[in-house]
Order: structure tokens, then sequence, then C-alpha cells
């Protein structure tokens, strides 16, 4: 799992990306299109088209780093539609190959009044 300062948010970029893209050409897309300065300390996550392989960067103290995961098998599977600002456990379900649209928390127990 990536380990990333807890202060930053994490942006998922949901079309697909040429992952022979690296620092530079990601970091273009991080301004051009996500709107979003690469060296804020957030973490962007990007998936290819047949979505098997997914690539994040982020700014550490001193630069930029990279992260990348292709699966043998199976796809990782982003939720097509929503805000492209995702929370930590639905990077770790999107990690994992888990899709997030049949997971649903249960509700809070609260004590009878």
């Amino acid at each position: 799992m990536i380990a990333v300062a807890s202060a930053g948010r994490i942006y998922l970029r949901r079309a697909p990306t040429d992952m022979r893209k690296s620092f530079d050409g990601l970091s273009g897309i991080v301004r051009g299109e996500l709107g979003r300065d690469p060296l804020s300390g957030d973490l962007f996550v990007f998936v290819n088209r047949r979505r098997d392989f997914v690539k994040a960067l982020y700014w550490e103290r001193d630069g930029l780093a990279l992260w990348s995961k292709r699966l043998e098998r199976g796809r990782f599977a982003p939720r097509p539609e929503g805000p492209a600002e995702i929370g930590r456990e639905e990077l770790a379900l999107l990690l994992e190959g888990v899709r997030a649209k049949v997971v649903s928390r249960s509700p809070r127990w609260r004590p009878c009044s």
C-alpha cells in the first residue's frame, strides 16, 4: 500500500491515461485537466484503458514520487461517475480490486432513546 501523508487529498483521473507518461507527462495532466498543483502533497491516481495498470503520482518532502501496479489477472474497477476526489477507503478498495459500487457501509449503531 502507498504510504502517503494523511493531510493530502486523493484525486482519481477516470479517463484512460497513456501509461508511457512519467513524472512530467502526468504532472501536465494534473495541471491541465484536473486543475491542481502536483507539488501540493495530494495523491493523483491514473488508470489505463484496459484498467489493469494504475499509477500514482505524489509529492514527497524532496521530490515527486511515482508508484505503479500492474495486475496479472482481473481489472481495477474505478467508479465511472462521481467526483474526481476519492477517499482513502475507496483507494484501498480500488487497489485491492474490490468494486466500490457493490460495497456499502453498514449503518452506525445507536442506542434506543
